[in-house]
């Protein structure tokens, strides 16, 4: 029985997984990294007094929020032609335009629902506006965009099997790679659901004991 077991899909299949799901993690953590930094802008560009950032900030977000993520990939790599951007290249940006629109309105969310008296105290005690973001309303703000980002962090990840259309080598590509010459499609996908579990289950337990533990 363990010399079958051992000699199935569910084994077999494993080394071919295990490079697609570090693929996967890789496109996912620094596409969101980098979506951080490109919300973070945009989600401040969102309550800015200057109209044209706002502008600019609001039709981004609409924009990528309002188009679905296999769109944009498809459009990254083979719409930009000019660029001659590479499949891994196109994963990790689509990741990032992507999530960085949901991640500026998390931030958005996040600063607008600090108390206004917050804004006042720090004015009040001499600092300036750019000042009291950083170092009154940013660090409290940031608390409660924890828990949004570690759901974000689990939409992009899934979000990765669709970038199998323009051949990156993620977890889905490599198990359809696989069973495309060996058709253990049932036993291939099964392992990649484990995969995808391994992560995403931890993952959730981590945000909801973070949650508890920041009161937000």
């Amino acid at each position: 029985m363990i010399e079958n077991f051992l000699d199935s899909a569910y084994v077999k299949s494993l080394p071919y997984l295990w490079e697609g799901i570090q693929l996967t993690l890789y496109i996912t953590i620094v596409g969101l990294l980098l979506g951080f930094i490109l919300g973070a802008i945009t989600g401040l560009g969102r309550l800015s007094k200057v109209a044209i950032f706002r502008g600019i900030s609001t039709v981004y977000v609409e924009v990528v929020r309002g188009t679905p993520i296999l769109a944009q990939v498809l459009f990254i790599y083979y719409g930009l032609t000019a660029v001659n951007i590479g499949e891994l290249t196109a994963a990790i940006i689509a990741i990032m335009m992507n999530a960085g629109a949901y991640i500026a309105e998390i931030v958005r969310g996040a600063v607008y629902s600090i108390d206004k008296g917050q804004h006042e105290a720090g004015r009040a005690i001499g600092l300036t506006e750019r000042q009291t973001m950083r170092y009154i309303v940013w660090p409290q703000a940031f608390k409660r965009m924890i828990p949004p980002l570690g759901n974000q962090f689990i939409i992009s990840l899934k979000d990765t099997s669709l970038f199998s259309v323009i051949a990156v080598g993620e977890v889905l590509y490599m198990a359809k790679q696989y069973y495309n010459t060996t058709f253990e499609i049932f036993e291939t996908l099964i392992m990649v659901c484990i995969f995808y579990l391994l992560i995403t289950i931890p993952t959730s337990i981590i945000l909801r004991r973070v949650e508890r533990k920041l009161d937000v």
